[in-house]
């Protein structure tokens, strides 16, 4: 997500600074192992407390207004029409198993800003979810409404989601001057995997047939042979403001390499995610290693990006629910940036670094790595549609707080007419503590497990791993009770899964609570207690250092720390 507030990495003249926010991974009913369809998306913000949104279905009357807020800062934007009737939400999917992600990629400066723009990509996401029941539908919708009420942000991919089809849409605005956005939109094809990182991916793509779409001519969309849309004047609009050459071929047009081209800051921040996601499913991917570590990215003279990773891969296997959400915890382990091994990481190998990323030592520039999971996630999902159940039971929304490594996805169905109490809005905030909000529980245990990780996440990974386990179970039952009852009493379905969502919701906050004071009194002052039966006192041991670490205390000290005999 883009936050005006992050500390910046590396700049691209004439571009949008690079956030580094957000993380998308997409997959296919053919490329998981029950035929379900997924996105996942780690919302990464130092400012956006975690919590779980939720908009009741609802009738409106005739005549009704919208009030619009920037997502990220809350400012008010406007006001649209309403529609008559709009779906239940909870987060990122609704009650149809529609889901929606994204992460901003910024793209050129000239586009960045659009004055009197009511819709910003964030409220582009939510008013969309109450009003789409499908990938297609969401799609319109959003181009309608950038048309209609221009668009308010920077460049954006969005990940959007149904039970039976996968789409990747990139949007960038139309500057100043001119209302709305220019956008393409592609089907992820069945049996292949596509992710984004803050890296606008689409490249070129199919122009022939019926696919250039615009408000009046959306209905071409819902042809199921129609797997690529655009706007209209995509590539006219980056002609007519010098970004494409008048004379060149429309057939050539890279809408990233035109919109947002790829640089160093955009390989190693942003793309390097995605090849380390597809690398677990794929293992052809080092070809493409120099490339995402920016080291290696080769240009034609369009200035065009030649070596770029595909937009999707084909992956070696198929994955499930669980895997999915390991691949939100990577940190490049296995690769030569494996952020558990460089020095940053200290004696107890942890993969984060506070920021800034970038730092300078004698007058030479160095970065330090952005890893997919991250320690300012506000919230994480894994957005699970099923194309074989009733939507009341089919749409599942794995919802965490905090940085997905540490965190414990949980079982949210999407037709649940409220939030679980400590996950709601309005229970604390960013700069308002309660030990009664997931986000401040899940924080704590963190930020502990931060000070050693090596010695206390462990405990964390085995908690987290018996629980998400726990809840495939827990699910599985869930729905074979919701079946029976469906053709009866949809009404009662709905509520019975909201209570069991909102329930297990609850009590991982109450469990997680609990987990802390464990971990505190265990690893506290830099010890290792363990609980001897029959005694007062516990049992006290300090692992020692790493050999690596007290080595380069000694090659910074000398002898001053040497022992005198």
């Amino acid at each position: 997500m883009n936050k005006l507030f992050f500390a910046l990495i590396i700049l691209l003249g004439g571009m949008i600074p690079k956030t580094f926010g957000c993380t998308n991974f997409l997959f296919t009913k053919s490329t998981t192992k029950d035929g379900s369809t997924v996105i996942t998306y780690s919302a990464d913000s130092h400012v956006l407390f975690g919590e779980l949104y939720h908009w009741a279905a609802a009738d409106w009357a005739e005549g009704s207004l919208l009030d619009i807020y920037e997502w990220d800062t809350g400012k008010f934007l406007g006001r649209i029409p309403q529609v008559a009737h709009t779906y239940n939400v909870v987060g990122n999917m609704n009650e149809h198993q529609l889901s929606i992600g994204e992460t901003t990629y910024g793209g050129l400066e000239a586009l960045g800003t659009q004055t009197g723009a009511i819709m910003d990509y964030g409220s582009l996401i939510y008013v969309t979810l109450q009003r789409a029941k499908n990938a297609r539908e969401a799609i319109t919708v959003m181009a309608d409404l950038v048309e209609k009420y221009g668009y308010a942000s920077s460049g954006e991919s969005f990940s959007i989601c149904d039970p039976n089809e996968v789409w990747i849409m990139e949007m960038i605005g139309k500057g100043e001057g001119e209302k709305g956005a220019v956008w393409v939109a592609r089907m992820i094809p069945d049996g292949y995997v596509c992710a984004h990182a803050n890296q606008a991916r689409i490249t070129t793509f199919p122009l022939e047939g019926k696919t250039s779409i615009s408000s009046d001519k959306m209905k071409q969309i819902y042809n199921k042979e129609v797997t690529t849309v655009y706007s209209k004047d995509v590539i006219s609009f980056a002609k007519q403001k010098g970004f494409y050459p008048q004379d060149a071929s429309n057939k050539d047009f890279s809408f990233s390499d035109t919109y947002a081209p790829v640089d160093f800051g955009g390989a190693r921040g942003c793309e390097i995610r995605v090849w380390a996601f597809f690398n677990e499913v794929y293992s052809d991917m080092a070809q493409y290693w120099e490339y995402a570590k920016g080291t290696d990215i080769q240009k034609d003279s369009k200035g065009y990006a030649t070596n770029r990773m595909p937009l999707w891969i084909k992956p070696d296997r198929k994955v499930d629910v669980m895997e999915i959400m390991d691949f939100m915890r990577n940190h490049l382990e296995g690769t030569e940036l494996d952020m558990t091994k460089d020095p940053g990481a200290g004696p107890y190998e942890c993969p984060y670094r506070w920021r800034p990323m970038r730092y300078t030592v004698d007058g030479k520039s160095y970065v330090m790595e952005r890893a997919t999971a991250t320690q300012q996630t506000g919230f994480t999902f894994v957005a699970q549609s099923r194309s074989w159940l009733p939507n009341e039971i089919g749409g599942i929304l794995w919802f965490g707080v905090d940085d997905a490594a540490s965190s414990v996805y949980f079982p949210m169905y999407s037709a649940s007419t409220r939030s679980p109490k400590s996950f709601a809005v309005g229970n604390g905030s960013m700069m308002k503590f309660t030990n009664d909000a997931a986000f401040w529980v899940f924080n704590q245990v963190t930020n502990f497990a931060y000070s050693r990780y090596n010695i206390i996440h462990p405990e964390v990974r085995a908690k987290q791993k018996a629980l998400e386990t726990k809840y495939q179970t827990d699910v599985k039952m869930t729905d074979a009770a919701a079946l029976t009852l469906i053709d009866k009493d949809k009404k009662a379905v709905v509520e019975y899964l909201t209570d069991f969502s909102c329930n297990t919701g609850d009590r991982l906050t109450d469990d997680w609570r609990d987990f802390y004071g464990y971990l505190f009194t265990k690893y506290m002052d830099g010890n290792v207690r363990t609980v001897v039966p029959d005694q007062k006192n516990p049992k006290v041991s300090n692992p020692p250092h790493p050999e690596k670490y007290l080595r380069s205390i000694i090659e910074y000290m000398g002898d001053k720390q040497a022992v005198k005999e």
